[in-house]
């Protein structure tokens, strides 16, 4: 039988990004190669503290609650998500943040990746009578996951940030509102913070400024907060979460905090917005998964989720952030053009080699060849009007790796950055 695949099916079957970076992510994880280096997918890293308190909360269900086991493994719950878990993250947002939202508010999704493809697609792309619109990405480069989401071509449009140089071998970028466009033809505003690959926060007063924009527009503003705030809070500066406001959809998930098994999104919106979620969730998988949100409830009413964002993680983090700073200034040759983004949150470095003589993606298969995974940068670089040559200068490099993983991958990465350099004379 030959295949015969829709438009839509070409679509997801085609190679791409999230794709080719999921495929070397469980590559490498099954293999069981001593010798690779993964420094490439998104996989928040094994805290023994953290992992501790999952066993904890899975045995006390198992001892004092069979009841509450049996049901997170046997019962649907409802499209929209798990009762209790939906109360305990209305409490926390009202109680910490002083949010006006109701359970109305909240949709749980597999994952904040599906909870994705269904919100850009039910705002952006052909409306009845031909018209099209889109979402804006303010700035660029953005999460490799969105690329590839539109159910209709060139979902996306994007804006190139400013760049801030803040010394020889680090910088950051930053909206550049002065050429910020919203036309007619924009559904939505969407940003990660922090942003991923980046590990750039946007500023209180950039959040504001973009949700500010959005309101006179009549459009939503979409904050990713996979990595941020309050959960599980990988943020390293300054940065608060504004108050929520109708036209604000604010994005949170299970995974970086340690459960990315449990593929538990949640989503915090307008309760149409929320309807529309919860609709979405019944056709596409009936309900969500229970685990992720059954482990969790409880910690969430006792501010144990909080303490540990606060207390273990961010901390275990912001340490591995420094040892991968030291080993970058030991293995790459300063007198080379690179450049570090600031790091102030999330997972990752992102490397910007200026003027580098191969493309982005030459150099990830030579750091391949050798055994050290990343992702090449030209994969972030989506919704452009016209090609950037920054998207052939740079690198995603995951830190949070054990840290002598974590140098003899900076090591490679120096080595075969100086020899792309040297060859190209």
């Amino acid at each position: 039988m030959k295949l015969s695949l829709s438009n839509f099916g070409e679509k997801l079957c085609t190679k791409t990004g999230i794709l080719e970076l999921m495929d070397d992510l469980g590559q490498a994880m099954a293999s069981g190669n001593p010798d690779i280096i993964m420094l490439g997918g998104g996989n928040p890293a094994a805290i023994p503290a953290v992992q501790t308190i999952w066993r904890n909360r899975m045995q006390e269900m198992l001892q004092s609650s069979p009841r509450t086991f049996d049901a997170m493994l046997g019962n649907y719950d409802p499209p929209q998500g798990r009762p209790e878990f939906v109360d305990s993250i209305v409490n926390l947002f009202r109680q910490r943040f002083g949010w006006k939202i109701t359970k109305d508010n909240v949709a749980v999704t597999n994952g904040s990746q599906s909870g994705f493809f269904c919100l850009f697609n039910m705002l952006a792309g052909e409306f009845p009578g031909g018209r099209k619109k889109k979402i804006l990405l303010p700035v660029i480069p953005e999460y490799i996951g969105y690329a590839d989401q539109g159910v209709t071509p060139d979902l996306f449009v994007a804006a190139k940030p400013s760049i801030e140089e803040l010394d020889r071998h680090l910088f950051k970028y930053k909206v550049n509102f002065k050429d910020l466009q919203v036309t007619e033809d924009i559904a939505a505003i969407a940003v990660s913070r922090p942003t991923n690959p980046t590990g750039n926060v946007l500023t209180d007063e950039e959040l504001t400024h973009l949700a500010a924009l959005a309101k006179k527009h009549q459009i939503p503003l979409i904050v990713d907060n996979a990595y941020g705030l309050p959960f599980p809070g990988i943020v390293f500066g300054s940065a608060s979460l504004p108050p929520w406001e109708e036209h604000l959809i604010y994005s949170f998930s299970l995974s970086k905090i340690g459960l990315p098994g449990t593929r538990t999104g949640i989503f915090i919106a307008a309760p149409e917005l929320v309807r529309a979620l919860a609709a979405a969730n019944a056709v596409i998988s009936l309900a969500n998964g229970n685990v992720g949100q059954a482990i969790v409830s409880g910690l969430i009413n006792d501010g144990e989720l909080l303490r540990i964002s606060k207390e273990v993680v961010q901390p275990f983090y912001a340490e591995r952030v420094k040892l991968a700073q030291e080993a970058a200034h030991e293995f790459f040759d300063p007198s080379l053009p690179w450049r570090l983004h600031k790091c102030e949150g999330a997972l990752f470095f992102w490397l910007w080699m200026k003027d580098l003589p191969i493309p982005s993606y030459e150099l990830y298969n030579r750091l391949k060849a050798r055994n050290v995974i990343v992702v090449p940068g030209h994969y972030f670089f989506y919704g452009l009007n016209s090609p950037w040559q920054d998207s052939e200068e740079c690198l995603r490099i995951n830190y949070s790796r054990a840290s002598d993983a974590v140098r003899a991958g900076f090591e490679v990465i120096g080595q075969e950055m100086k020899r792309a350099y040297a060859d190209a004379g």
